[in-house]
């Protein structure tokens, strides 16, 4: 691939060009990355380096209670790992409907019914086991440093804390552990948070096991039941992160992978499979066609994907039903090029997230991701061991039929999932791992930036400081301030419902990318960092 290297959208970041990489949300998150590729670690042990970190630098986002997926590259071939969260055993929907009512549609959005068991820590656990160098101890010093330390709060993450106080403050151990002073620290100020500190140390000596059945388990499930909750110390034993084949769709001659359900990946590789139908490149990059184009592509996947997409046990049909070329094609030829459209669910049968990546110079490339959803997810902190804790139960439904009737939850199950990875090869070779946060604008955020680099060469700077749109649902779409004025009003003119966004961060996500621009001892990398939150890329 050769890029255009110009800087066609206003930018605070340039491309890195490195050796030896890491790219995350948080410079302190990408400088421990790099801390460990200094000590003789790897990718894999940067990531996890990063990962710990950013638990602490973006709370907003993430935290020790969340969940994660990840795909690396390990020098010879492609892993996937699903360490997203399973029901506890508790959990079927008569629990749901005698607690919140027979209509109840799904698990609250808050609180401890939207906690499910969560494997961000075990993810980091099981990729340091088959992949890393370094003591697993190690990779988690800096975050314990800057638990116990502090660190100065910065723009984008003190904005997000701030907006997200006066829903949370009243939620079990949340204003113990965010907000100090009574109130949201101000940019600048030093957070510390010393029980973060002691959980982490305690992961470190037990090598997760403290949190998988041991002293933090049990913490978290007597503070659950304190506040009406129903995970156990057993739910927590039970869980095991799974390693999993990902799933993968052919584009101008790459082919992009993603990890498969329970999460929402295959949702970029549908419409790239549908755009694949199209000379994307025959039409001006940031024109009103191009961009109908991939926002009709990108509807007509989430409407297989809303309809089909849960738990693989339960699924209705599969990842090849849905991907499966005969019937991306006929979803294809339903696109008129002058006329927006809510579409529905085809039938195949016939046919609050941190995003970071590292790579080093003997190849391994690791793309991963961690979330506790909404922002600070559940809202409930474990206070002695600063647990912060996800709300992906919230994404299972309650009631039997619906839209999406795998979807309903049951004991052990793992819900629908938003999170998702993203990894790009040629002919069986890396050539990318990247992500960009952020719900639903995830593969969006995928698509729209891979198109930007295969079908019109920009870089992957370029490519992220883009102005991108968001699709909701029915005809709404989302776009940010700064995308051509009359590429959004001929938008609407075909019938998009437009809604022009200044919040870049809320609605457009952020992303991470590093592309890898030949053998790495020798060429490396070049990488990029989203101007849309505090990230940086780094390297040497």
């Amino acid at each position: 691939m050769t890029f255009n290297f110009d800087t066609p959208y206003t930018s605070s970041r340039l491309p890195l060009f490195a050796r030896n990489v890491v790219s995350t949300s948080h410079p302190l998150a990408a400088q421990a990355g790099l801390r460990m590729m200094l000590k003789g670690g790897n990718a894999v042990d940067a990531a996890i380096a990063a990962a710990a970190t950013l638990t602490l630098t973006e709370p907003v986002s993430n935290g020790l209670g969340s969940d994660a997926f990840c795909i690396l590259w390990d020098g010879q071939q492609l892993h996937g790992l699903n360490a997203s969260g399973r029901a506890p055993q508790s959990w079927t929907p008569e629990y749901f409907k005698g607690k919140y009512g027979q209509d109840v549609a799904s698990p609250p959005k808050r609180g401890f019914d939207s906690v499910t068991v969560p494997g961000a820590v075990s993810s980091w656990v099981a990729m340091s086991q088959r992949f890393g160098k370094l003591p697993f101890a190690d990779l988690l010093e800096p975050a314990i440093d800057i638990a116990e330390r502090g660190y100065l709060l910065p723009v984008v993450v003190q904005q997000k804390w701030a907006a997200a106080t006066p829903e949370l403050q009243s939620l079990p151990g949340f204003a113990q552990s965010f907000l100090p002073w009574g109130r949201a620290p101000e940019v600048g100020e030093l957070f510390q948070f010393k029980a973060a500190a002691r959980g982490l140390r305690a992961i470190a000596e037990t090598q997760g096991q403290a949190l998988y059945g041991g002293q933090i388990a049990e913490a978290i499930a007597r503070f659950s039941a304190q506040h009406g909750g129903s995970l156990t110390v057993q739910d927590f034993a039970a869980y095991r992160p799974e390693w999993v084949t990902p799933i993968a769709q052919n584009y101008r001659g790459y082919t992009l992978h993603e990890i498969p359900p329970n999460g929402q990946g295959i949702a970029a590789l549908i419409a790239l499979g549908i755009l694949d139908h199209f000379d994307v490149a025959g039409l001006p990059v940031d024109g009103v066609d191009s961009q109908h184009l991939q926002i009709e592509a990108m509807k007509l996947a989430f409407a297989d994907v809303y309809r089909y997409v849960a738990d693989p046990g339960s699924m209705e049909v599969t990842p090849a039903q849905m991907l499966d070329p005969a019937y991306l094609a006929s979803r294809a030829k339903l696109i008129k090029m002058q006329q927006a459209q809510n579409f529905g669910a085809g039938n195949p049968v016939k046919g609050g997230t941190i995003y970071l990546t590292a790579a080093d110079e003997n190849g391994m490339m690791v793309s991963f991701i961690q979330s506790n959803y909404m922002g600070f997810g559940s809202g409930c902190v474990e206070p002695e061991f600063g647990i912060s804790l996800q709300n992906r139960g919230h994404g299972f439904a309650v009631q039997a039929g619906g839209l999406n009737p795998a979807n309903q939850v049951a004991p052990g199950k793992r819900p629908f999932h938003t999170i998702i990875p993203a990894f790009l090869t040629q002919n069986g070779q890396p050539v990318m791992s990247y992500g960009v946060m952020g719900a639903n604008m995830q593969p969006q955020g995928h698509m729209q930036t891979l198109v930007r680099m295969l079908d019109y060469k920009q870089n992957p700077q370029a490519a992220c400081d883009a102005p991108r749109w968001r699709y909701n649902e029915g005809f709404s779409i989302n776009v940010e301030s700064h995308m051509n004025a009359n590429t959004v009003q001929q938008l609407a003119a075909r019938g998009h419902q437009m809604d022009v966004i200044n919040d870049s961060y809320q609605d457009f996500g952020a992303g991470q990318f590093i592309w890898r621009m030949g053998d790495p001892k020798v060429q490396g990398y070049v990488a990029a960092s989203d101007a849309r939150r505090d990230g940086q890329a780094v390297g040497f």
